[in-house]
């Protein structure tokens, strides 16, 4: 298959149920007409998200780490945030989050990939942006929760995208993200 790509499909929603309404997401209950039967499926309703991949002249990409508690762990991220400004949209977002995460700007931004994150159970997407040009912002944001304690370093591309590989750097978006702007800059 030269065009390999993933293929909308919407079978008949007969019952959708707000199982759960949180303050960030969702979990629904839908009963799907699925060929000659009926399933029902819960998951994750999800406002999706806007990553970024910001890599300097010296091509090291910029990495966070900051505790999450589903995996209790400080995991190491790319810069990322919540679809949840009304009208923003996905690289309006990571400009915000840029700024609000790392205090930085970028002259120059390109989309990277859309992943779904776990299909199987949350509707998230995340949209990888490549930001270069980066500048430090005039003043820094205030941050609380599990961003009061950010840890930021700045870490050549190629020992991320061996981190990834030898599975010491599991956060998925991070993983593709790296692996994506690796590519498309060895690419040229």
């Amino acid at each position: 298959m030269a065009d390999l790509r993933d293929e909308p499909f919407e079978p008949e929603v007969l019952e959708s149920e707000l199982v759960y309404e949180g303050r960030v997401w969702d979990v629904r209950s839908d009963t799907v007409q699925y060929g000659d039967g009926r399933i029902v499926r819960q998951y994750v309703h999800h406002p999706g998200a806007a990553a970024i991949v910001a890599v300097d002249e010296q091509e090291r990409v910029l990495l966070i780490q900051q505790y999450r508690h589903p995996i209790r762990h400080r995991d190491w991220e790319v810069p990322a945030g919540l679809l949840d400004v009304a009208g923003e949209t996905p690289l309006e977002s990571a400009v915000r989050e840029l700024a609000e995460e790392a205090d930085l700007e970028a002259s120059s931004w390109e989309p990277l990939v859309s992943i779904f994150t776990t299909p199987g159970g949350n509707d998230e997407v995340v949209h990888l942006f490549l930001a270069r040009g980066l500048s430090p912002l005039a003043e820094a944001h205030e941050r609380e929760d599990e961003e009061a304690d950010i840890r930021v370093e700045w870490v050549p591309l190629a020992d991320a995208v061996a981190g990834v590989l030898a599975g010491r750097l599991r956060n998925g978006i991070l993983a593709v993200g790296v692996l994506a702007a690796a590519e498309k800059l060895r690419a040229g």
